[in-house]
């Protein structure tokens, strides 16, 4: 039984799979977007959230913690000047998953998982759909205001009058 296991095992040692880790962290921090399997993209949200959490915190302790996790010394140094200040303003929730199917050769299911901030398409889409939702919200303020501006009509019964 696998209680209290957390994480998926990757089908690797523990060691081959820190390593996998560290490898998908550093090009999704260098890269700010990558191609993976939807089961690596996951196990590497677990990873590299609590990171930038750390990054972003900016003390000495977890920038030695970060670094010593990530070895490339040219994305820590990227990390630290351009991505913190942009995810500065997050409470969490620095990645995005997006799945786009199943691979041809062995039917894996493939997805994008890149930095919240860095993806223009998205970010463009939501603050549209946040200015459609605004405008119908207003739209439908005028509505109730101009509903009630209007009288009610009275109401007139008419009655057929029998012929004799």
């Amino acid at each position: 039984m696998r209680h209290s296991v957390k994480g998926r095992k990757l089908k690797r040692t523990a060691s081959h799979k820190s390593a996998l880790l560290r490898n998908l962290a550093t090009s999704l921090l260098k890269y700010k977007r990558i191609r993976t399997t939807v089961a690596k993209a996951k196990e590497l949200r677990t990873f590299v959230e609590p990171l930038l959490s750390k990054a972003i915190a900016g003390d000495l302790h977890n920038k030695k913690m970060v670094m010593d996790a990530i070895k490339d010394k040219e994305v820590v140094k990227e990390l630290f000047a351009s991505i913190v200040p942009t995810l500065s303003e997050r409470k969490g929730g620095y990645t995005r998953i997006v799945k786009l199917g199943r691979r041809l050769g062995d039917g894996a299911e493939v997805a994008i998982i890149e930095l919240v901030d860095y993806n223009e398409a998205a970010n463009q889409k939501a603050v549209e759909n946040k200015e459609k939702k605004e405008a119908k919200g207003e739209a439908k303020k005028t509505k109730a205001a101009n509903d009630a501006a209007v009288e009610d009509a009275k109401v007139v019964e008419e009655t057929a009058k029998a012929k004799k």
